[in-house]
Formats: structure tokens, C-alpha cells, sequence
């Protein structure tokens, strides 16, 4: 493959390691944390670079922010955009070892 540009980095800002992204594994799928404006081919095209696998298909989720009183002080939490990506049959991605 080519070499990794840059901007595949801030795509992707972390994996989301849950119980139930433990669980999404079993069926070839990971769970990554991106921003709040990446698009789905954005994704894509990162994962597949940094990660040297195919992958088949992303679902994205936007979930909002809520809001919150903490010890009389009103706040808001940030938005959160997920990514579920569907690797192809034979990949694999081990998100404990990182980049």
C-alpha cells in the first residue's frame, strides 16, 4: 500500500473498548471514536490505511451531548461520533496494541 497520509490520523481518534464492542469483535466489527465532521468514505479510507485491512462496511452514530448540573454548575457535554467499521472475512484489527 501507499504510503499513510497525515490526515488519516485525525479521523480516527481513538477505539471505543466496551463491553459491548467486545462483543460487535466476535462478528469481524470494531468501534473506533472519529470526528464530529469525518464522513463515512473518510473513515474508510483511514482505517484501511493505518490498519492495512478491508473493510466492507461503516455505520456511524451521532450521539449528542446532554446536560448536566454538577455541584450547582450547569454544563454541557460534548458530542461524541462513533464508527463501527465491518472488516472483510480473514481481517483483523487489535485495537489494545494502538498505532
Amino acid at each position: 500500500m501507499s504510503s499513510v497520509d497525515p490526515r488519516h490520523y485525525d479521523v480516527i481518534v481513538a477505539p471505543v473498548i466496551t463491553e459491548k464492542a467486545t462483543i460487535a469483535s466476535e462478528q469481524n466489527k470494531v468501534v473506533f471514536k472519529v470526528r464530529i465532521d469525518a464522513t463515512k468514505h473518510q473513515i474508510k479510507a483511514a482505517v484501511e490505511r493505518l490498519f492495512d485491512v478491508k473493510v466492507e462496511a461503516v455505520n456511524t452514530l451521532l450521539r449528542k451531548g446532554k446536560k448536566k448540573v454538577f455541584k450547582g454548575m450547569r454544563g454541557v457535554r460534548s458530542d461524541v461520533k462513533n464508527a463501527v467499521v465491518t472488516l472483510a472475512d480473514g481481517q483483523k484489527i487489535d485495537v489494545t496494541t494502538g498505532l
